[in-house]
């Protein structure tokens, strides 16, 4: 395995921080926040100030010019807390990256305000038939004089209820598919815009999720990021780091279980003895703490690639995979140590059983994953 960028005095600074946040601010609030389904706006607003936004962004552009090992680490933390809040982190990490890719000085700019929490983003990429197919995109941005005129809607985006700029995947040449896709920067109280409901999720209830509509929604030649024909391979540029991102906040949500699961097992008593003293309950904690230790291995080997500028889609993939299918197994045996407490709203192992399902869907579903990482094995061999 390659060694990390940087120190590992650095490394446990960076987790500290994170945890002593996610432990003194994030985790308080967890309960409320899913029941009344709420944006954490003053955790938000606090992650900015701390730093906990744009952790590989530069520091010259603001961020904390950190690597992706070190952003891993962030989302588990934050995600330990609530998931809902390391999501938050994921979000404004991919814009970061964007825009220091492929921004303009003009919109560098905007980027300040979105690393110190002052400006809300959104990713708006999914479509009623553009999941895990973007190729099929309908959302079209027509060339004008002045500019462009956007057309369409996107559904289950992150942040369409609160957001304030999108970065909008639109197709500004219809007849090329993918590679006639363009990405614009935003305004989302701009006239055209409209937002729908707010929709009602199972789990990861206070990362608010709505749909967007544009109706000729006209934007200047400079909202157009990066070169005009290339958004899908732009969005896909960073889809390796994202899954990362999404695995690591999948091991925050079973560590999370395992540590609830065995604080209760201490303390819970059947048959005149702790229940923590039964062997098959001992194997269940050991099986948790074994799949997440694998997990985090995958995470820590897919990021490190990727800090190596070394190809990284299929460890990336099997990260995201593996991470996000033992957080729902996992999560579903910390419901178990609990027994019929474990069911009841208002205990935090089921919370944390809703909130893991998302992790196999979001950022590539799982099956999109092995696909993947059977089309790696296949070019490149074991």
């Amino acid at each position: 395995m390659h060694a990390p960028l940087l120190d590992a005095e650095i490394y446990d600074q960076i987790r500290e921080t994170a945890r002593r946040f996610a432990e003194e601010v994030v985790k308080p609030a967890a309960a409320a926040l899913d029941r009344d389904e709420t944006f954490p706006a003053e955790i938000y607003r606090k992650m900015g100030e701390i730093g906990l936004f744009g952790i590989t962004v530069p520091e010259e552009h603001g961020g904390a010019g950190l690597d992706t090992y070190a952003y891993a680490i962030v989302m588990e933390e934050l995600s330990r807390g609530y998931s809902s809040v390391a999501d938050q982190c994921g979000l404004v990490e991919l814009i970061g990256t964007l825009l220091t890719r492929y921004g303009t000085p003009e919109q560098l700019k905007r980027l300040p305000d979105i690393l110190a929490g002052k400006t809300r983003v959104a990713y708006c990429l999914t479509e009623a038939e553009a999941g895990s197919d973007l190729s099929n995109v309908r959302t079209t941005a027509r060339e004008t004089a002045e500019g462009y005129v956007i057309d369409g809607g996107k559904l289950w985006i992150h942040n369409a209820p609160v957001a304030d700029l999108g970065f909008v995947l639109a197709s500004t040449d219809p007849a090329a598919g993918h590679r006639g896709m363009s990405i614009f920067l935003v305004d989302l109280d701009a006239p055209g815009v409209s937002r729908g409901p707010k929709e009602h999720k199972m789990g990861q209830r206070a990362s608010q999720v709505g749909a967007l509509s544009f109706d000729g929604v006209t934007v200047p030649r400079e909202a157009l990021l990066g070169p005009k024909g290339r958004g899908f391979h732009i969005m896909m540029s960073v889809l390796e780091k994202g899954r990362v991102g999404i695995a690591s906040l999948a091991v925050g949500i079973a560590q999370a279980g395992l540590e609830a699961a065995l604080a209760y097992a201490r303390d819970r008593r059947q048959f005149g003895k702790p229940i923590l003293d039964n062997q098959g309950l001992q194997w269940l904690l050991a099986d948790m703490a074994k799949d997440i230790a694998a997990a985090r291995a995958l995470v820590e080997r897919a990021a490190l690639l990727i800090d190596h500028e070394k190809p990284a889609t299929s460890a990336s993939s099997m990260a995201k995979c593996f991470a996000s299918d033992m957080a729902v197994a996992q999560t579903a045996s910390a419901v178990q140590v609990f027994g019929g407490s474990g069911y009841i709203r208002g205990f935090e192992v089921e919370r944390l059983y809703r909130d893991a399902k998302i992790t196999q869907i979001y950022e590539g579903t799982n099956q999109i994953q092995r696909t993947i990482i059977a089309r790696e094995l296949i070019k490149n061999g074991a």
